[in-house]
């Protein structure tokens, strides 16, 4: 099916979860029914509350009425007609009342002996619509118009799809995106935490969580110091004329946090690096013979994002980003950009993802008074970008709104497991912050020319990457990205010299090594250790403390490892070997 098929499908589905409500509930009173990304929902109000353990018995009355439906008639009535037919309905009311202001005809559609306000858009053949394809999925409450000075509804969810293998493909992959939710095993795992006392939005990484914080950093910053990257530290706040000058303030205010005053004067914490990065090249003289500059940062930054839009680790409001700014010619842009979109491709492979591509956002013709800068400048950004995207290799797509106020972006976004499509990155070829910071070097004919600025950031923020990687591992972390990469369980007290000595070994060389020396039975240990998701147990025992060989449980696998004592710190490092 088309999009706007499979919108009229669902959409008929709703009429026909209202029909049965109807038949079951006959003093229920309807309001709206609108398809959905997944499948429709209806809104209710019932006169007394009803509970998910009904909703089988109304998909099964859906099923049974859906067999005597032939076709959706429609049926053009006045206002007065609409009245008449809903009275006692004051929702439908109001929606007959709005609707007719202007004296304009209503519509009513039906199909079997059930019969809806409604504008249109429905399958044209009920029988096309698979019994076996549409299920209800949950209860909800619901204002009236999303209002809550309104009163409460009861919304009944429901999916749908064209076949029944889709559907069955869905909720198994629902399931799955539920059994990895990054909130979930970020508890589980004693990942990070967030405390309504610190603010909403504003994550604590625990030790765990940290560890993989500061393995992903680590990584990012000896991959960039190969690709020629040199690391800058800005200040978290500075004076309000900074964002004046980038076009931020007042274009970006209600993304800011307030301001603070000092000493008569207005300071911001920063929601991006960018401007900072700018008066770092700005600071000391620059010739054609250094660029191009590449400055990195894992800069603070603090966004207001409206509370309803805050989601775990996904969307936050304090981040550390993998930010940097590349100052190069113009002329040599679209080949320092390929380099951008290759690093993104290394880090992706590296941590075995293999499903992404890139979108590239343009402007918005319908809104065109919100971009700033010179016309030649969009349309040379435009070009030189899309020219390196495709020397690049890697599939993209083009959408006409999203652009930043300055410039065309490019979002890399990449597949998780479950299917969502998830943007990990945004990059963007500038030609304007150049200018509107003064940024100039000395060309090789000794005149002064303004550099092309590159934006990007692989690795996004520490908090949106880390909760993908999170759900993308399900928690089970490679050994070398793991908070902790062997677990030493003691099958007695007898054995615990024996052990620290050797978790001490471990640690030296390099490794993340925890000892369980509780009063636990052996068995208990290993499993604990299952349940944190450890890459290697060692159990510590007679025949260990003899000089025989390890026997390495490892996460996942039904069968042993039998490594020499001899070798096991060399098996180790090389399991956890950062990628290369």
């Amino acid at each position: 099916m088309q999009p706007l098929e499979l919108e009229h499908y669902r959409h008929s589905l709703a009429h026909l979860l209202a029909a049965a409500v109807l038949e079951m509930y006959p003093d229920a009173k309807r309001t709206i029914g609108p398809a959905i990304e997944d499948g429709f929902y209806y809104d209710f109000e019932f006169s007394q509350p009803i509970s998910e353990t009904e909703l089988p018995k109304i998909e099964k009355r859906m099923r049974k009425i859906l067999t005597t439906w032939k076709a959706f008639e429609r049926i053009d009535v006045s206002a007065d007609e609409a009245r008449q037919e809903f009275a006692g309905n004051p929702y439908k009311t109001e929606l007959i009342n709005e609707f007719s202001k202007d004296g304009q005809k209503l519509t009513f559609y039906k199909s079997g002996n059930y019969i809806d306000l409604c504008r249109g858009g429905h399958i044209e053949n009920p029988k096309d619509i698979d019994p076996e394809a549409f299920k209800l999925d949950r209860l909800a409450g619901a204002y009236w118009r999303g209002d809550e000075k309104n009163a409460q509804l009861t919304r009944i969810y429901g999916l749908a799809f064209e076949t029944k293998q889709e559907l069955d493909t869905y909720l198994a992959e629902r399931e799955e995106a539920e059994r990895r939710d990054h909130r979930k095993l970020g508890a589980d795992l004693d990942l990070f935490h967030f405390d309504e006392s610190i603010g909403k939005g504003l994550p604590i990484w625990l030790p765990k969580g940290n560890v993989i914080k500061d393995v992903l950093e680590d990584w990012a910053k000896t991959t960039e110091r190969k690709w020629g990257y040199d690391r800058v530290t800005t200040p978290i706040i500075t004076k309000e004329d900074l964002f004046y000058t980038s076009g931020h303030l007042p274009l970006y205010k209600d993304s800011m946090y307030a301001p603070l005053e000092i000493e008569g004067e207005n300071y911001f914490i920063k929601p991006m690096n960018c401007p900072f990065h700018h008066k770092a090249f700005a600071a000391r003289p620059k010739s054609y013979r250094d660029l191009p500059v590449r400055l990195a940062e894992y800069g603070w930054c603090h966004r207001y994002e409206d509370s309803g839009s805050l989601f775990g680790l996904m969307r936050v409001r304090g981040m550390q980003m993998n930010d940097a700014h590349i100052y190069v010619q113009k002329e040599a842009a679209v080949e320092e950009f390929v380099k951008v979109i290759k690093l993104h491709e290394y880090y992706y492979q590296a941590l075995g993802i293999k499903d992404y591509q890139m979108e590239l956002a343009l402007r918005d013709p319908d809104k065109m008074d919100k971009y700033h800068g010179d016309e030649q400048d969009w349309l040379d950004a435009e070009r030189m970008t899309i020219e390196a995207m495709e020397r690049s290799g890697v599939p993209y797509t083009v959408v006409h709104e999203g652009a930043a106020f300055y410039g065309p972006k490019m979002d890399f976004q990449i597949r998780s497991v479950t299917g969502r499509l998830f943007t990990a990155s945004t990059n963007q070829l500038d030609l304007f912050m150049g200018k509107r910071f003064g940024l100039e070097y000395t060309a090789a004919d000794g005149s002064r020319q303004t550099p092309a600025i590159i934006h990007r950031a692989p690795l996004g923020t520490h908090e949106r990457f880390i909760g993908f990687l999170i759900e993308h591992f399900a928690g089970v972390f490679p050994m070398w990205l793991a908070p902790e990469q062997i677990r030493l369980a003691s099958v007695s007290d007898d054995y615990i010299p024996f052990a620290k000595e050797f978790r001490l070994k471990l640690v030296e060389a390099g490794l993340r090594v925890k000892l369980d020396d509780s009063s636990e039975k052996v068995g208990k240990k290993i499993r604990n250790a299952a349940i944190e998701k450890v890459p290697w147990t060692i159990v510590i025992g007679e025949k260990e403390v003899a000089g025989e060989d390890f026997q390495v449980k490892v996460f996942g696998s039904e069968t042993a490892l039998s490594i020499k004592q001899n070798d096991l710190i060399e098996a180790a490092l090389q399991q956890a070997k950062l990628p290369n």
